[in-house]
């Protein structure tokens, strides 16, 4: 831990204040050497409540339509007790006094409960940091979250992303890649230190995706790309990360369901949101309401895999645990059946618990949360051209009023398709000892 000065403006009122100022950690590497983390705050509980109204905002990145939709499918499919609705308003090329200056019109009339925002890549302009974009980018994000505040919906405020080679539009060809990101790194920073002065949350995406890149490359080769080809737009594993910052800053737990078997006493019990039908002979059968997250089978060495994604953050770890738990065997290890596969595990291990959601690449929910994914992809994909061609095109310009509500009456029912593609999942364990 360091001390350091901060300079502090509050309501116009400027004060010097002496802070003791923690920093992330860093791995042992020179890459890392002129960057300067804050330390990231984490979340205090569940920032989620039951029936949310859930607007993901954003720039291209959001408009990709990647993050935003692992992050609907989960909360649709993995935790549907909360009764989360999304929509998803990212634009292409958007900087926070864009967002700002469309909030009311696209975003506001729909009353969202809760809102995450993901801007600061175009606001950085692709150059050396000034203290003009350090002051654009807080006054505009403090704006936007006030905005939200002021209609009673609560904030998740989420840093831009890194970069991975300055892109061919960029105005500044003189500015490194790493002068890009230590831009970026500032203006994590300053969300940071807004996320604090307005009491909201905060979603860690720029130090995660920086990390994660440069290990990548390491583990999987030079062209490994987590913040995209084109050194802006991520692929799915990029995405992945996108999506653990945002999840993780909602204070989910992670924990999907456990199965308890007692093979002395020929006993098993679930979790809450799955139903022991029976119990017999080693063979354990279920009914879920709850999925794990099944991402589909994918080369983990490239970068456009949900599946590689996910080695590079403790997504199974935090996010997506469904355990398997099996005591008092008399073997020293078993097999465990799962749908069409199987896995051998020591007793021992059994007994501390195995995670079913990462050991079993496809799996009994596979079909169903692919039902589900699908689903959102559909609504969201719609959403895109429900704000940007409709409610800012001629008709939403002639008469707002009317545009939305027409457009609604084709989004319903993709919203209702994704409440009816959740279904519950019987599915069968067998455990037969070695």
């Amino acid at each position: 831990m360091r001390a350091r000065f901060l300079f502090v403006l509050d309501l116009g009122l400027c004060c010097w204040t002496l802070t003791a100022q923690a920093f992330e950690p860093k791995p042992d590497d020179s890459y890392f050497a002129r960057f300067k983390p804050m330390e990231a705050p984490a979340p205090t509980g569940l920032a989620l409540r039951k029936g949310d109204r859930l607007a993901i905002c954003g720039d291209s990145i959001t408009e990709q339509k990647m993050y935003s939709r692992i992050i609907e499918t989960y909360l649709t499919a993995c935790v549907p007790e909360l009764e989360i609705t999304v929509r998803q308003y990212g634009w292409s090329g958007e900087r926070a006094p864009g967002f700002l200056a469309r909030l009311t019109n696209d975003c506001l009339r729909f009353r969202p409960t809760i809102a995450t925002t993901c801007y600061g890549m175009n606001d950085h302009e692709y150059r050396r940091f000034e203290d003009r974009i350090g002051r654009t980018y807080r006054g505009s994000s403090t704006a936007i979250v006030q905005a939200f505040k002021a209609h009673g919906a609560r904030v998740i405020l989420g840093s831009p992303g890194c970069v991975g080679r300055n892109p061919p539009w960029s105005q500044a060809k003189e500015a490194t890649t790493e002068d890009l990101n230590l831009n970026l790194c500032q203006l994590r920073n300053l969300g940071i230190e807004i996320a604090a002065q307005e009491k909201v949350g905060f979603a860690d995406v720029f130090w995660p995706m920086l990390v994660a890149g440069f290990e990548a490359q390491e583990k999987y080769g030079a062209d490994y790309a987590v913040p995209g080809k084109d050194g802006v737009h991520p692929g799915w594993a990029g995405h992945v990360i996108m999506a653990y910052a945002f999840l993780k800053a909602f204070g989910l737990d992670g924990d999907l369901g456990t199965f308890t078997v007692d093979l002395a006493q020929g006993k098993a019990q679930a979790s809450e949101g799955h139903e022991i039908v029976t119990f017999k002979e080693g063979e354990l059968k279920i009914i879920s309401r709850r999925y794990p997250f099944c991402a589909a089978a994918g080369d983990i060495t490239k970068d456009n895999s949900v599946r590689s994604g996910m080695t590079l953050v403790p997504f199974n770890a935090e996010l997506n645990r469904m355990l398997l738990v099996v005591r008092n065997g008399a073997a020293t290890s078993y097999q465990v059946t799962w749908g069409q596969e199987t896995k051998r595990y020591p007793a021992e291990q059994l007994a501390q618990g195995v995670n079913l959601a990462e050991d079993f690449v496809v799996n009994p929910f596979s079909l169903a949360f692919e039902k589900v994914d699908g689903a959102v992809a559909a609504k969201q994909n719609y959403e895109t051209r429900q704000i940007k061609d409709l409610f800012h095109g001629p008709e939403g310009r002639a008469d707002p009023k009317r545009t939305a509500k027409l457009t609604e009456k084709v989004r319903t029912p993709l919203a209702r398709a994704i409440r009816t593609a959740v279904v519950p999942v019987t599915h069968t364990i067998r455990i037969v000892a070695e």
